[in-house]
């Protein structure tokens, strides 16, 4: 049995890595960006790049989109001239980005409504993650839309499904309230150990192999180390995913403490310019927080 054709939508710092590893997977990918020239690097690597999102969608059973938020994933797929007006029924549309959940089940019904099967799957990994195609990958939807896309999935990662429409986007927040916490914690001790006259460099060392190991300790806690802010998850979408969270917890009638209080100090970092940093890039609010002594 052929593999199916895939239209990828958006092939940015995730997009891209993540079209690649369809495309080493014997994936025939049809690829579109707004900005073409980040969609032409993978031409090199067998696809085929399109002028519209319509156009990429054309013929293709698979179309993913992997864009920066709620608004412009409805924009280029059901805006005029939108790549899932283009797809034929029995097409399945993945949502890959970081949207609101009732965004993810509006457009699960959307697509019903013109025959297409729709799954809600989000990622987490960083850009790390979508290069080494370990992907954890979080996905909402129906059964058998799940069986239909597990074989593209699991070229990108390790797909779960964990539930209807909107779920997978519910458990990416989920991911970001906890991996957005992390990190200011990380920041904060090792603010600690910087201020308090210890090696930050042998304090990370230390504390490997114990409770507080994880990737953020490993991966983000060097980049503090190194003052290295080069973007892989920019704060400003970290930020957007924590305002996302708040709001839904809100819906629900929860109160998240802690989640709040990171969201205000990703809403400072922002403010003072360093959106475009790397969510590790936190670092540099506490510091602004706790100015050292004239």
């Amino acid at each position: 049995m052929s593999l199916p054709t895939v239209a990828f939508i958006g092939t940015g710092i995730m997009g891209q890595p993540m079209a690649r590893n369809l495309l080493n997977a014997g994936f025939a990918v049809r690829a579109w960006n707004r900005s073409l020239a980040k969609a032409q690097e993978l031409s090199a690597h067998g696809a085929r790049v399109l002028p519209t999102p319509a156009a990429a969608a054309q013929g293709a059973q698979v179309l993913i989109c992997m864009l920066s938020d709620g608004p412009t994933c409805d924009e280029v797929l059901f805006g005029e001239n939108g790549a899932a007006l283009a797809l034929a029924p029995g097409a399945l549309v993945i949502v890959m980005s970081s949207i609101p959940v009732d965004t993810a089940a509006a457009q699960a019904s959307l697509c019903a409504g013109r025959g297409l099967r729709y799954l809600d799957a989000p990622v987490s990994g960083g850009e790390r993650g979508a290069r080494e195609a370990s992907l954890a990958i979080m996905v909402g939807g129906e059964g058998d839309a799940f069986e239909q896309g597990r074989e593209v999935l699991a070229a990108m990662g390790r797909p779960v499904h964990v539930g209807p429409a909107g779920t997978g986007e519910l458990s990416k927040l989920v991911n970001q309230l906890i991996v957005a916490s992390t990190i200011a914690t990380v920041a904060e001790g090792l603010l600690l150990a910087e201020r308090g006259g210890a090696d930050p460099t042998k304090v990370h060392e230390a504390l490997m192999g114990g409770f507080v190991d994880s990737p953020i300790w490993r991966q983000h806690g060097q980049r503090m180390l190194n003052n290295d802010f080069t973007p892989g998850g920019p704060a400003k979408w970290q930020l957007k995913d924590t305002r996302t969270a708040i709001a839904q917890a809100q819906k629900l009638g929860l109160n998240l403490p802690v989640g709040s209080l990171v969201d205000s100090l990703f809403a400072a970092m922002v403010e003072a310019g360093d959106g475009e940093l790397d969510h590790a890039g936190l670092i540099r609010q506490l510091r602004r927080n706790n100015p050292l002594p004239e």
